[in-house]
């Protein structure tokens, strides 16, 4: 595909086109959910560029700039799925399937290994790279729920919820196991009241 104009002013009128041709307004919801996938994509981006900077060549800054690419272009294909009429295909038509589920799966297996187990929520941040991937996993969980109501209204592919949901459990994990990978320390949610201020008084000992 050449894309050889950016701008094409057919859009001014508020409204815009699917792949199939069809005509919607810009804040339908079926324009929200690939337009949510299409953010969640740009956080990734954003946490690829910080891990680049990472000093020296260790292993694991290459084990996640290899997931993350991967999880960008299933977002790029994701995206364009439902950017696509509904009932319209397309020859070289982009796909989200069930092994692509499985390897979300299996990332987080992987990377589970190196964490301990959690006994308590933790704050969102660690180091920046950490924190991006933090923020990424929100924007999964609402790209999931627009996904979920859209899918309520009209035709949906399961996959693409269902990746999108172990998508956001891979961020969290990733998330962490980053964390662990540049050792920053994790942040326990603290309880208001007399629990939280015994579990203060445990971490300052």
């Amino acid at each position: 595909m050449r894309i050889t104009k950016v701008y094409t002013r057919t859009g001014d009128a508020g409204k815009t086109r699917l792949a199939g041709g069809q005509q919607v307004w810009k804040d339908s919801l079926r324009v929200e959910a690939y337009g949510t996938v299409d953010e969640l994509n740009a956080a990734v981006g954003v946490a690829r560029v910080f891990n680049a900077q990472q000093a020296g060549a260790q292993p694991w800054v290459t084990r996640l700039e290899e997931n993350l690419r991967w999880i960008q272009n299933k977002l790029f294909d994701a995206g364009g799925i439902l950017a696509t009429a509904p009932g319209q295909r397309f020859r070289h038509m982009p796909e989200v399937t069930e092994q692509d589920v499985k390897q979300l799966e299996t990332l987080i297996d992987t990377c589970q290994k190196d964490l301990t187990p959690l006994k308590e929520f933790i704050l969102p941040g660690g180091g920046v790279v950490s924190g991006f991937l933090h923020q990424a996993r929100t924007i999964c969980r609402r790209a999931e729920r627009v996904c979920v109501r859209l899918s309520r209204e009209e035709v949906v592919e399961p996959t693409i919820i269902k990746f999108l949901n172990r998508l956001g459990d891979a961020l969290f994990v990733l998330a962490r196991w980053t964390a662990k990978m540049q050792g920053e320390a994790e942040f326990l949610w603290q309880r208001s009241g007399r629990d939280g201020r015994e579990r203060r008084e445990e971490q300052d000992e």
